[in-house]
């Protein structure tokens, strides 16, 4: 129950920890992106209302500035002042702009409102306008009122000097308050933006670890021992196909692990039975007090017999170690597969004969050229066959055996004449530690092997059955022209 629990909560963090690996590599650069967009959509905004403002204050000051220096300014201080206070009379934008006459001082003479004559608005426009001789803005806090203000000065000149400053002023509260508008509406934009990518986000990632999160609990139960086990595959992307490999993948562990027990328990009997055997019959020879000569000749012919079977077994023991850990190696040489074939034949044909199985040859009529391979390993591929033939197709009482030249290859085959190999098995006779439904003695390697070596030398090793009954394998070599 622990083991459940602390697999469980395993099982949580890792998930949390993709999600939250998921969300700050996608949504961040999506939030950080939106933020930079609503902060120049705001500084767009604000720069557009704030300079057309000031440039259409600009102009019309400017106009003000020329009229007053182009009529006015010379006909002397009184008709200056009166013509400023009907200007600020006749104002019609009163109700949005204030126009102010200001002297050389700083202080103001004539306003559209009539309340700020006689004082200092104290803004850096107005100073900057009398102290340069051009026109000048201000955007800010008026120093008086404390309100948000724009402002543009313009200079009164009379021969080339200051005399004055014509000024226009409005304030920026209902401007303000159409920028906070547009930003607040992009900023709204901007949020639902992210909350759609938020959601669809995360919706993806639980639809991605969700699935990855029960394949990794189902791989952590296969790591521990549970081969075989299989995943509901609910997918049709690229999910589903990690969920068949993974179902594949288990099922393979499942069955070679299933081949191995059945490997160790067949190779245990193998062994004990040649032992037992070598064992009694040592020890029969040891305490037989006669002496008899046929009895002796007979034991040690079953010790020989049987030693030469544990000898096979360790040889199949050590070439199945040496491909698995990649010192399976070839000493390639110039080779005559027919002599080498000729002499395995040799070598059973009276052994299986001592056993009832007759051993046909045949030969093709052509001459073959030799061939780039190993002698030795060839020859532990023919002996194998052989072998195997004898063994499990032995009921036949007959094995053909014959070479030939089929285009680019030397072909071999060795065909026996029993029951043959049921469809069922065909795929996996040539896997390792399968022995499927024989109960012929083996370790179930010796064909692993033998496909490994024919591969080795670029060659193809099949095995089927034969129309007519039996088995037959096919080994196909490449001819070096």
């Amino acid at each position: 129950m622990a083991e459940e629990e602390k697999n469980q909560r395993w099982k949580v963090l890792r998930v949390r920890g993709l999600r939250k690996r998921w969300i700050i590599n996608t949504v961040m650069p999506v939030l950080l992106l939106l933020a930079l967009i609503v902060t120049l959509f705001s500084a767009g905004v604000s720069n557009y209302y704030y300079g057309t403002m000031q440039k259409g204050l600009e102009e019309r000051a400017k106009a003000l500035s020329s009229s007053f220096n182009e009529y006015f300014m010379d006909n002397g201080y009184a008709e200056y002042y009166q013509m400023a206070v009907k200007s600020t009379d006749s104002f019609e934008e009163r109700d949005r702009i204030e126009l102010q006459f200001i002297n050389s001082a700083g202080r103001i003479q004539v306003s559209t409102s009539g309340l700020t004559a006689g004082t200092s608005p104290g803004t850096s426009d107005i100073e900057e306008t009398i102290a340069q001789n051009e026109s000048k803005g201000f955007q800010g806090r008026d120093p008086e009122t404390g309100e948000s203000i724009l402002s543009v000065s313009a200079p009164l000149t009379f021969n080339g000097k200051v005399m004055g400053v014509v000024r226009l002023v409005t304030s920026l509260r209902l401007v303000n308050r159409q920028i906070m508008l547009a930003i607040l509406a992009i900023f709204l934009i901007a949020v639902l933006c992210m909350a759609l990518v938020f959601i669809s986000n995360l919706l993806f990632i639980n639809n991605v670890v969700e699935p990855v999160a029960v394949v990794s609990a189902a791989a952590k139960r296969i790591s521990a021992g549970s081969y075989g086990v299989q995943i509901e595959n609910k997918y049709t992307d690229e999910l589903g196909e990690l969920v068949d490999n993974i179902n594949d993948m288990s099922l393979k562990i499942g069955q070679n692990e299933k081949m191995k027990t059945e490997f160790i328990s067949s190779v245990s009997h193998e062994l004990r039975t040649p032992l037992t055997a070598i064992n009694g019959w040592g020890e029969t020879i040891l305490e037989d007090p006669t002496g008899d000569p046929v009895q002796l000749r007979r034991g040690i012919r079953i010790i020989l017999n049987e030693s030469r079977r544990l000898s096979t077994m360790v040889e199949e023991l050590l070439e199945f170690s040496k491909m698995e850990d990649g010192r399976f190696t070839l000493r390639i040489e110039e080779v005559d597969l027919q002599a080498e074939f000729e002499d395995a034949i040799f070598t059973y044909r009276e052994l299986f004969r001592q056993e009832g199985i007759e051993l046909e040859y045949e030969a093709g009529d052509e001459i073959l050229p030799p061939i780039p391979g190993d002698p030795e390993r060839l020859k532990q591929v023919f002996c194998n066959v052989l072998d195997n033939a004898a063994k499990h197709g032995g009921a036949g009482k007959r094995i053909a055996a014959s070479i030939c030249r089929e285009g680019d290859f030397e072909a071999v085959r060795v065909r026996d004449f029993g029951p043959g190999i049921p469809e069922a098995e065909l795929p996996y006779v040539k896997q390792k530690f399968y022995k499927g439904t024989s109960k012929a003695r083996g370790s179930g390697i010796g064909l692993a092997v033998c496909d490994e070596i024919i591969n080795l030398h670029n060659g193809i090793f099949t095995i089927g059955n034969a129309e007519g009954g039996g088995a037959v394998v096919t080994i196909l070599l490449p001819v070096k022209e």
